[in-house]
């Protein structure tokens, strides 16, 4: 029938759907955050104070707390306590485990061909599962939390072809990098992009999580990657619920990038857009105050192991500060097991709270004026981790981990 895209809309609707068609589709899950929450609630009541404002269902309706967890301000912990009251109400569980995009897919919520919206822009990391994910405003997802539907013009689809073998200390972060370099900030708009190659084939859901993560940062719709043995390997004992294996046939692509991975150096993504990419040797000379591992590009468990393991044994730069954040509680306790939660605090980092509290610059590692901060998570607009004249640098958890024990952004070649 065509693009994947197109095919987990014809299997939803039972019927052929062509990119352009306009359509209103049953989702599968519906999701909003402590900080996106509120607004939809707002719309949710709303659209159904004639008719006892019921949810259209609890156990396919979720409120994750993970922006400002713990509460870091008055305001924040009563707009949690509002959530709560309305999900008491509504007989709908509150999952504070960690970030949305990791927690959901953790849960089994997250399967091949559904469709799942939620009121937050890296929504489309769940394409990694072949399914159809993208981010809406708070009013259509509290439409949608009556309804249990929403519309969309189904996207036409840009495919990203990825071949090649990476190179020692290049990680699936730099492929993304160069993607969005590649494509541009906006050259994805409204667009689905779906990864093939025998580069995705052999990634793990881990590392295509951190590529449909940033399909947004491209201005995509979606970002998917077909299913194949490693996603049901990864789902075994997540799910009991059947899934299509769906696949893209005889697909038409708007356009097709192609990227040779094995030449690739480890990149980073210079202030204030996240296509200014260049090599990470041209910019050593940039001197650091903050590096932040996590979020839900790079806070998951292979993540922190890179980091950890360039850090074993060694002291963090004594004029830098590093935070840490795991990207959930599966994560966090998984790497306190295997001793990296160990490593990171005797190299002198800061372990936090599952969530995305630096990301956002809400707590727990804001910037002050004039810092700059490496991190590995998917933003580095002008402002977003604190002071307006912080910079923010993008790059691998191995150049983050470089850059903690020089003080400046540091090539990780030089310390694998």
């Amino acid at each position: 029938m065509g693009t994947l895209t197109e095919e987990i809309f014809s299997y939803k609707l039972g019927r052929t759907v062509e990119q352009g068609e306009t359509v209103v589709v049953d989702v599968d899950h519906v999701m909003s955050h402590d900080t996106t929450s509120p607004l939809a609630i707002q719309a949710f009541r709303k659209l159904t104070q004639q008719n006892g404002g019921r949810i259209f269902d609890s156990q396919r309706a979720h409120f994750v707390f993970d922006h400002i967890v713990p509460a870091a301000t008055i305001a924040a912990a009563t707009l949690q306590r509002d959530i709560r009251t309305f999900a008491r109400e509504q007989n709908v569980e509150i999952l504070q485990e960690g970030i949305c995009h990791q927690v959901m897919p953790e849960k089994g919520y997250v399967t091949p061909g559904s469709i799942i919206i939620g009121a937050d822009s890296h929504t489309c990391t769940y394409g990694a599962l072949g399914a159809f994910a993208t981010g809406m405003g708070s009013t259509d997802i509290g439409v949608a939390y009556a309804t249990g539907r929403t519309w969309f013009r189904v996207p036409s689809t840009i495919n990203i072809r990825l071949t090649g073998t990476l190179s020692s200390g290049v990680y699936a972060k730099d492929v993304t990098l160069e993607m969005v370099r590649r494509v541009g900030v906006d050259g994805a708009n409204y667009r689905a992009i779906e990864y093939t190659g025998d580069l995705v084939e052999r990634f793990s859901v881990s590392e295509r999580f951190t590529f449909c993560n940033m399909a947004i940062e491209m201005g995509g719709k979606a970002g998917l990657v077909a299913p194949d043995a490693t996603t049901q390997e990864w789902l075994r004992g997540r799910t009991d619920r059947e899934y299509p294996m769906l696949a893209p046939h005889n697909p038409r692509y708007e356009r097709i990038v192609e990227i040779d991975a094995s030449a690739l150096r480890p990149l980073i993504a210079c202030p204030p857009d996240v296509n200014n990419v260049v090599a990470a040797e041209e910019v050593e000379n940039v001197k650091i105050d903050q590096v932040f591992l996590g979020t839900c590009t790079n806070g998951r468990l292979d993540d922190l192991a890179i980091a950890a393991n360039m850090l074993r044994g060694k002291r963090i730069h004594p004029e830098i500060r590093m935070v840490v954040v795991p990207a959930s509680r599966e994560v966090y306790l998984e790497a306190m097991r295997l001793g990296y939660l160990e490593t990171f605090v005797q190299a002198g980092a800061s372990v936090g709270t599952p969530g995305c509290g630096p990301c956002i610059g809400r707590h727990y590692g804001v910037l002050a004026p004039g810092e700059r901060a490496l991190t590995t998570m998917n933003r580095n607009f002008t402002g977003r981790m604190g002071d307006p004249t912080a910079e923010i640098y993008l790059g691998s958890p191995a150049t983050v981990a470089a850059t903690a024990l020089t003080g400046h952004i540091t090539d990780p070649r030089n310390f694998l």
